[in-house]
Parts: structure tokens; C-alpha cells; sequence
């Protein structure tokens, strides 16, 4: 139980890091804004035509005798939007993080360097286009993953009672932790941590990534709330990365430079800091 506590630790010490650090904090709003509006446009097109669609695909029962033609398609239509928002829900973080890779992957370097008692951030020193390879085909390897269990806890959501308690609980948790699976990947790939390593890492303090992930998936329910949680979200899941590897870590509370000066945009081109 102490892991859950330091998990839910990590995602506040997370926020309070960008709140410090209003400059890193703007920056990190941008990737998020784009994809809210990237899916608000799916999501809406989807409900403008997603009876049309769901008519198109279901010919068959055009002989039907009314009212059923249009109840089994209502139903249809409600049951693709609603996989339409879990699929949303689970892919938001991996495409904000693909789009965003340059701005959070600075951003989490000036974490690392403000908690490092050296000051220092691990680098990985690979090309930028080779960042967005590796973190596009990991990306596309969780989401997999977390397709297979969305199907599976939407299929098992029919369940009596047990679809309609155990089940959302569940989802909360799978969500939770492939949320912090992908947030945390932007510190662990830096150090070199390979997609199997970090999910054993993972799996190995279960309560911690809870902790941490559950909540955020929860709160990511919530129109607009992921878009602004994301840059704090980043920089806990670093502070999370660090103590998954045992990193000493200092408290980075008692350096603010209260969003005046930040080198992990104001130094180089975006992605890249002059540490380099």
C-alpha cells in the first residue's frame, strides 16, 4: 500500500514541477491541444455520420419489419461510438506523445537535471528521427496491447451486475497502467530501457504504477482535463522512472526559478538541450 501512496506522490510532485515551471508548462500544452482537436474532429464526424455508416454496413436488415431496422442500428451506432471514446481514452497519451516527442522529451530532461543531485539528465544521443521511430513503434505495440483488454473488458462489460461493477474498476486500473507505461517511456527510452524491460519494470511495482496511473485515467475521463494534466503527467512519470531504477533523487521544490528562465526551451531547437 506504501507504493500506491508514492505513485499518487509522484503524479502531484509531477504538477507541482510545471506549476513551478510556467514556461516548460506552455510548451508542454501544445501537442495536447492538437490532439484534443484532432479527435474532437473524429469523434464529431462520427456522430454526425455514424448512423449513415453503421446503415451502410448493415443492408441486411433493410427487409426487416419496423421499428427493429432501426432499434439494431441505433444500438450499433451507440455501441461503435462508445469504442469510438475507449479507444480515445486509451491512444490519447501515445499519439500526444508521439506528436509532442521534442517538447516532452526536453521537458523531462529539465526534470531529471532539477532532481539530480548532480544537476545532470541522461541522454540518449540518438537522431531525432530515430527518437520518433523507436517511440512510434513502441507506441504502436502498447496500443495493441491495450486493444486486446479494451475488447475484452467491453465484451465481459455485458456481464450482469459484475459488467457493471468489477469490470470499469478493472478497466480503471489496465488503463492506469498502460498510461504510465507510455508517459514513463519518455525517461526510460532516454536511458536505453527497451520496450520488454520496461514493461518487466513495470509489472515489478504494480502498485506503485497504480498509484500513479489510475487516477490520471480517471481524471483523463474528463473533457479538456488531459490536455492539461499532460506536462505534469510527463514529469511524474519521470520522478516515477527515476525511483523504478533507483536513482537518487533530491527534492527539485527548492529549485524554482519560477518559470523566469527555462533552458529546456529557451537553449537549442525544441528536443534538444545544450547539454548535448
Amino acid at each position: 500500500m506504501r507504493d500506491l501512496g508514492a505513485g499518487f506522490g509522484h503524479l502531484l510532485k509531477g504538477q507541482r514541477w510545471v506549476a513551478r515551471h510556467g514556461r516548460s508548462y506552455g510548451f508542454g500544452l501544445l501537442p495536447g491541444l492538437i490532439t484534443l482537436v484532432l479527435y474532437a474532429a473524429a469523434l464529431v464526424g462520427l456522430a454526425l455520420w455514424g448512423t449513415d455508416l453503421v446503415a451502410w454496413a448493415t443492408p441486411f436488415a433493410d427487409d426487416w419489419s419496423s421499428p427493429w431496422p432501426g432499434l439494431f442500428r441505433g444500438f450499433l451506432t451507440a455501441v461503435l461510438f462508445a469504442l469510438a471514446l475507449l479507444l480515445a481514452v486509451l491512444t490519447f497519451t501515445a499519439v500526444t506523445l508521439l506528436i509532442g516527442q521534442p517538447f516532452y522529451e526536453s521537458l523531462s530532461e529539465r526534470v531529471d537535471r532539477d532532481v539530480s543531485p548532480d544537476g545532470t539528465a541522461p541522454e540518449s544521443n540518438l537522431p531525432l528521427w530515430r527518437e520518433l521511430w523507436v517511440s512510434g513503434r513502441d507506441s504502436l505495440r502498447i496500443l495493441l496491447r491495450a486493444a486486446v483488454w479494451g475488447v475484452l473488458l467491453f465484451a465481459l462489460g455485458f456481464i450482469p451486475v459484475v459488467g457493471q461493477t468489477v469490470v470499469p474498476v478493472v478497466g480503471f486500473f489496465v488503463t492506469g497502467f498502460f498510461l504510465t507505461e507510455e508517459l514513463a517511456s519518455v525517461a526510460l527510452q532516454r536511458r536505453g530501457v527497451e520496450l520488454r524491460e520496461r514493461l518487466a519494470l513495470l509489472r515489478s511495482r504494480k502498485m506503485l504504477v497504480w498509484g500513479f496511473g489510475t487516477p490520471l485515467s480517471v481524471s483523463f475521463l474528463v473533457p479538456f482535463v488531459a490536455v492539461f494534466l499532460m506536462p505534469g503527467a510527463v514529469a511524474g512519470a519521470t520522478l516515477l522512472a527515476r525511483e523504478l531504477l533507483g536513482e537518487e533523487t533530491r527534492d527539485g521544490d527548492d529549485r524554482s526559478d519560477g518559470g523566469s528562465a527555462d533552458p529546456a526551451v529557451s537553449s537549442g531547437p525544441i528536443g534538444r538541450t545544450s547539454t548535448r
